[in-house]
């Protein structure tokens, strides 16, 4: 090697960029209102990459209670265990996080979306009906108040 590549400082590495899609606020808050009041809903239509979806939008708490109501009308053990599993989870994040304070909790802008009532319409097969649809919120392109008619 010569003295001068001996000498010179090394390049500094890159750093690394980590893009992904953002949610957008709007949709973000209109949410965050809604997981204000567990009866509140909302007819909405999203464009997300598998296709248009449209439901009624309805808050964390409603959707957890919906889904371990739907699960409870099912025989067996196993459908018992699995009503509880998103309160379950819940749980298991408070824990992990310390119990973070109900401000702090309250603060946080969603990152998920639930529907109940959901059809979702996807390129070229026919539509399909789903009692209850949970999403990315990053994952939504998209979004317009109501139902197609």
């Amino acid at each position: 090697m010569s003295a001068t590549a001996e000498t010179s400082p090394a390049p500094a590495p890159s750093a690394a960029v980590i893009t992904e899609p953002l949610p957008d606020l709007q949709l973000q808050l209109l949410i965050q209102l809604l997981d204000e009041d567990p009866r509140s809903s909302l007819p909405l239509t999203l464009t997300h990459p598998g296709g248009l979806l449209h439901g009624d939008v309805i808050g964390h708490e409603q959707w957890k209670a919906e889904w371990a109501r739907s699960l409870r009308q099912v025989e067996g053990e196993g459908a018992n265990l699995l009503a509880e599993f998103p309160e379950t989870v819940d749980q298991g994040v408070r824990e992990l996080h310390g119990q973070e304070q109900d401000a702090e909790a309250a603060a946080r802008l969603p990152r998920w979306i639930h529907l109940r009532d959901v059809t979702f319409l996807g390129g070229a097969m026919s539509a399909v009906s789903l009692p209850l649809w949970r999403g990315r919120l990053s994952d939504v392109s998209g979004w317009a108040l109501g139902r197609p008619q």
